[in-house]
């Protein structure tokens, strides 16, 4: 650059300049093909594990045999039963899958219509039934009939997932700090929703029901009195196999 006027070096420099903000910028762009994720999983198993509210379906299976149309008297108690339910927490119609072109469809057939006059009995509409023929998928099976109704409920899950190694790794880097392992808690989640009976009650309490008068008049009754409001159990005694702690 000695034979260079001022003005070729300034223009050099210049240049020089913008490459070296171009190679920045464009160093500034780094391309990844993996996932990036930004959140660690959660440490509290009811966040791994969250129970939800859905709509799920409820059912029961009537077996039907080759030679005997109708109903049996626990089968028909089963049916009775599932109209009850189905009034207090049903959200759709009660499906009724009856098997064709297997040996047992004339009797499944005699079977549904039992069925079908069960419910009325029980109180369900006959637009609250709908009748579903299906082929299984082998004919020679003796297949079932499969009354179902969708209602609200809790789940959670699915549970047995594994995505990290329990034991010391370099697939597990949460070993050494002592975290939960992913798979922690569900089970415990997933039997919690099955045994609620109520979906309602994770996400609000239940009203107040009335008091129960008679009680209630009888305690302000001993009050009153100067007497003691506890209930008594005279028979409570008889129960216990030993005096220790009297």
């Amino acid at each position: 650059m000695t034979n260079t006027t001022p003005r070729d070096r300034l223009r050099t420099l210049r240049l020089l300049g913008a490459l070296a903000g171009v190679s920045v910028a464009l160093g500034a762009c780094t391309y990844t093909g993996a996932e990036v994720v930004t959140a660690s999983v959660p440490d509290d198993y009811r966040l791994r594990h969250p129970i939800a509210v859905q709509e799920a379906d409820t059912s029961i299976v009537v077996f039907v045999g080759q030679g005997r149309g109708g109903l049996s008297s626990s089968q028909r108690a089963d049916v009775m039963g599932l109209a009850r339910t189905w009034i207090r927490e049903g959200t759709g119609a009660i499906v009724v899958d009856v098997p064709i072109d297997t040996p047992n469809a004339r009797s499944a057939a005699s079977s549904a219509r039992q069925i079908q006059a069960t419910l009325a009995a029980g109180g369900v509409p006959s637009r609250g039934i709908r009748l579903n023929r299906y082929r299984p998928d082998d004919p020679r099976t003796l297949a079932t009939i499969r009354l179902s109704y969708p209602k609200i409920s809790a789940v959670a899950g699915p549970c047995g997932l594994w995505p990290e190694d329990l034991g010391p790794s370099v697939l597990n880097p949460g070993y050494s700090e002592n975290r939960q392992y992913h798979n922690f808690g569900c089970a415990n989640q997933r039997n919690l929703a099955a045994m609620i009976d109520n979906p309602a009650d994770l996400e609000q309490p239940r009203s107040e029901t009335a008091a129960y008068t008679a009680r209630r008049t009888e305690a302000f009754e001993k009050y009153r009195k100067g007497n003691s409001t506890a209930t008594t159990y005279p028979e409570s005694d008889k129960a216990k196999l030993s005096d220790t702690g009297k």
